[in-house]
């Protein structure tokens, strides 16, 4: 029976629907996280009585037909690239973007990858890096006699150092932009990498045509919003509950014209 199947790819759609929510519901607390939603389309259809067919030499159209579904696929699991809440945690390194662009990361293979994450450590040379381990670019390296770090909303990051009045100048941050955000790939560790989809790396300075600027002392908190993940779970509960009823249903009617035959 068409129905068995046609439940059955809805149950497995659902299934799909609450891993994608458990993740996001899991990374409630992951720092620069975007979460990501599931997206359905039908599946092909059976035209049994094609719509608008002549249904005599009059010229009489078929005004209604009979189309059978297959039932339902998943199509993407896009990510949602809005931002944020900024939340202050008083690190000198804990940098949060507000606004468009990625921090750019250099990866031990020499290829880049991206990251929202601000939450920025000193590696034994004084580089900035991520909490991998990860320098990011441009490197600045910072003094180990340095009395206090500042990185200002354009990114230029400055030390203060003993028997200096002025603070020094170190080097400068960028941000990376990309035209389709939501077509980077995750890789883990809170990174991105580019694809065809997301287009070319844009980098700038914070601030400019466009970038965003970057808030010191801060950290950008996952866009995850608690109830919207709980109503959206309950409803793929819900699903999936309707279409095991369905497999049910086809069931018993299976079994009672089964037992007409005996």
């Amino acid at each position: 029976m068409r129905a068995l199947h046609t439940a059955a790819t809805g149950m497995m759609a659902q299934e799909l629907n609450v891993q994608v929510i458990s993740n996001n519901i899991a990374n409630m607390r992951t720092t620069g996280y975007k979460r990501q939603r599931a997206e359905f389309q039908d599946l092909l259809y059976e035209h049994v009585r094609r719509i608008g067919t002549q249904t005599s030499t009059q010229g009489n159209i078929l005004p209604v037909g009979i189309d059978l579904g297959g039932g339902v696929k998943t199509v993407g699991t896009p990510r949602l690239m809005t931002q944020g809440t900024i939340s202050p945690t008083g690190g000198d390194l804990n940098v949060a973007i507000r606004g468009e662009g990625f921090f750019k990361v250099l990866m031990p293979d020499g290829s880049f990858s991206y990251t929202r994450d601000g939450s920025f450590q000193m590696d034994n040379q004084g580089r900035i890096v991520t909490q991998q381990g990860n320098v990011i670019q441009p490197g600045v390296t910072i003094p180990n006699n340095a009395q206090s770090v500042t990185v200002a909303p354009n990114g230029q990051v400055s030390v203060t150092l003993p028997n200096q009045a002025q603070p020094s100048i170190l080097g400068q941050l960028v941000l990376t932009r990309f035209i389709n955000k939501a077509g980077l790939q995750a890789i883990g560790d809170n990174l991105f990498v580019e694809t065809p989809a997301s287009g070319q790396p844009q980098d700038g300075v914070p601030n400019i045509d466009g970038m965003g600027d970057l808030q010191q002392g801060s950290l950008e908190q996952a866009n995850v919003e608690a109830v919207t993940e709980i109503s959206d779970l309950i409803a793929a509960q819900r699903a999936y509950e309707m279409n095991g009823k369905v497999i049910s249903a086809a069931d018993q009617m299976l079994s009672a014209a089964s037992n007409l035959m005996r």
